[in-house]
């Protein structure tokens, strides 16, 4: 049986490619956001170039609704290898601004949702021996910035993925996190942050060498996390 992976927010830009990149190792890849119609052009994409591709349309935000969702993707494709947590979850707000109704807004899709996946799927990793988890979001969970405010989620999901590394990494199961402190391309936010400050001040990543990064991590399994740029 192929490995498998799933992809949550496999929207335009990193999601996308890493999928491409799994996908084109041979992995099984169940597409997972919110709008049906983009998992349905990438899954199609995939299949033509002989993948196989499922979609599953959820809102990851909803962690009461993470074990309906665990129990989708194991219908098309098993307890999956690889789970990759691409969610947007961080929000630019100046951090005077926030409350502590915001930063509750800010938990689900930054950590509670990644904790009730990890608490359906890390066990049959376990039973395996093998398995990886892995999640890229926003360089400002490793520093924080005044007009981020919502890295203090972030900041929460990146020390949750460095106990769990330290937790089960001797037991096969590799954790990671790739931190980008860049504009993605072919996404709506470096097409906004291009309109509105001809990319000054933040440099632009290409999505396929992020994917190749995270498939080289995840391959070599040397590294808890990387930032990007300057990932090493």
């Amino acid at each position: 049986m192929p490995q498998s992976i799933v992809v949550l927010g496999a929207g335009p830009g990193l999601g996308q490619a890493v999928a491409r990149r799994y996908a084109k190792d041979g992995y099984t890849v169940v597409l997972v956001a919110r709008r049906p119609a983009p998992l349905e052009a990438l899954a199609a994409d995939l299949a033509r170039s002989g993948a196989t591709a499922h979609v599953i349309t959820a809102d990851v935000a909803d962690t009461g609704g993470v074990p309906r969702l665990a129990a989708q993707i194991r219908d098309a494709a098993g307890d999956p290898d690889v789970i990759y947590y691409g969610v947007p979850a961080g929000r630019f707000m100046p951090v005077t601004a926030l409350t502590p109704e915001r930063a509750r807004d800010l938990m689900p899709l930054a950590l509670y949702s990644l904790i009730a996946l990890v608490q359906e799927f890390l066990p049959p990793m376990l039973d395996r021996g093998d398995g990886a988890i892995l999640s890229a979001q926003g360089g400002s969970a490793v520093e924080g910035r005044p007009d981020i405010a919502g890295a203090c989620a972030l900041a929460a999901q990146r020390n949750y993925l460095q106990a769990l590394h330290a937790a089960v990494a001797d037991r096969g199961v590799y954790v990671a996190g790739l931190w980008i402190g860049a504009a993605i391309q072919n996404t709506p936010f470096h097409a906004q942050w291009e309109q509105a400050n001809g990319m000054g001040g933040m440099p632009d990543a290409d999505p396929d060498e992020l994917a190749e990064l995270l498939w080289t991590m995840h391959r070599t399994r040397r590294q808890l996390e990387a930032t990007y740029p300057g990932a090493g």
